[in-house]
């Protein structure tokens, strides 16, 4: 198998899919992988440590794109990328294609193979976590008065307060904001419907500030909450919101709302992503911050963690080819969103009112 590893070219994406060890392991195992040069240079990785690890440096993109069979990436192909996938290509990135018609319809017209590595953690939590870490100090850092904020501190002084913060979704962002919140001394409230989620950061946390709490209690909640951080990426097919505009005017003056999924009007209706050029805006007098590409803002540590999953996937791939691979791993065979001209994806089928079938070998 003949691996490419593309600079990312996607704004302010400082990550990378693989890097020099994941490639030596997988030269070890017989595949040539080609990397674009200084496509780790922000996460630390330069090109004579792919090179020592077996990899090829090719000058540009379209080179690796050339020369490769699998494209490896971590982020969705940009305009100038898509035309260069072949039939031929299997393309490993986070995709989103629920979200992206566009993209679903080239991938789909070329017949390139296509698995999406946010479906794709059996044993490894991605970037999640680090998303749920940089929203919680994000939102600690605009609630300090000089940008807006009500000036609450994370920690405790001579009897005022600290900061409390409501936490949406405990999943792997939402327990990666409470590592935060919960270790710099801010009481914590955690939203989830899940029984088990909740009872599990109970005893995470029995001997921090931390409260457990349903859905349905988040209008009594809003009041009291400095800092709102949603970690539930919401389902485009649905219309309701858990946070309404209307909801807005029960936070306090100077509140912020961090919205770490970034849907455009998903678990938050007020919600619309945004970029670290313009990170926030204002909404009825609420501080919202949903900048989309979180973990791309720590480069080494979140390719680190990035890098794992791909590698998960990349290896047995290259060793077996995807079909026997697929056979052996259920989760592997539920990460592919198309081949051959195919949509595979329940979800992404759904939300397009497109047909599908599941993945099988070919």
């Amino acid at each position: 198998m003949r691996i490419g590893i593309p600079r990312e070219v996607k704004v302010q994406e400082g990550r990378v899919a693989l890097l020099p060890g994941h490639v030596a392991r997988l030269t070890a195992d017989g595949a040539a992988v080609f990397v674009e040069r200084d496509a780790g240079l922000l996460a630390g990785a330069n090109d004579g440590d792919y090179a020592a690890a077996g990899a090829t440096i090719l000058d540009d993109g379209p080179a690796v794109f050339a020369a490769a069979t699998m494209i490896v990436k971590v982020k969705e192909p940009m305009h100038a990328e898509l035309a260069m996938l072949r039939p031929d290509h299997i393309l490993v990135a986070n995709l989103y294609c629920g979200r992206d018609r566009a993209l679903v319809d080239h991938l789909l017209a070329t017949g390139t193979t296509a698995i999406a590595a946010e479906h794709a953690h059996p044993h490894h939590p991605g970037n999640s976590p680090i998303a749920g870490e940089l929203g919680a100090l994000e939102g600690l850092h605009l609630l300090l008065h000089p940008h807006g904020g009500n000036g609450r501190h994370f920690m405790r002084h001579h009897g005022a307060r600290a900061a409390r913060a409501l936490v949406i979704g405990l999943g792997l962002a939402g327990r990666g904001a409470l590592r935060v919140l919960l270790n710099l001394g801010v009481a914590a409230t955690g939203i989830d419907e899940d029984p088990a989620a909740l009872a599990r950061a109970a005893t995470e946390w029995s001997n921090r500030d931390f409260t457990p709490a349903l859905p349905a209690d988040l209008a009594a909640l809003l009041p009291q909450a400095d800092l709102v951080i949603n970690c539930v990426r919401w389902d485009k097919s649905r219309r309701d919101h858990l946070v309404t505009r209307e909801m807005l005017g029960l936070l306090p003056r100077g509140a912020v709302i961090v919205d770490v999924a970034c849907d455009r009007a998903g678990a938050i209706e007020t919600s619309v992503p945004t970029s670290w050029d313009n990170p926030t805006y204002q909404v009825a007098g609420i501080t919202h911050f949903c900048v989309e590409n979180l973990p791309a803002a720590v480069p080494p540590a979140a390719s680190a963690t990035f890098a794992e999953v791909i590698a998960a996937i990349a290896a047995p791939v290259a060793a077996a080819g995807l079909d026997r691979a697929a056979r052996d791993l259920p989760w592997l065979a539920e990460a592919v969103v198309c081949r051959g001209g195919r949509l595979h994806d329940a979800r992404t089928a759904r939300l397009q009112d497109r047909g599908w079938a599941p993945f099988g070998p070919g």
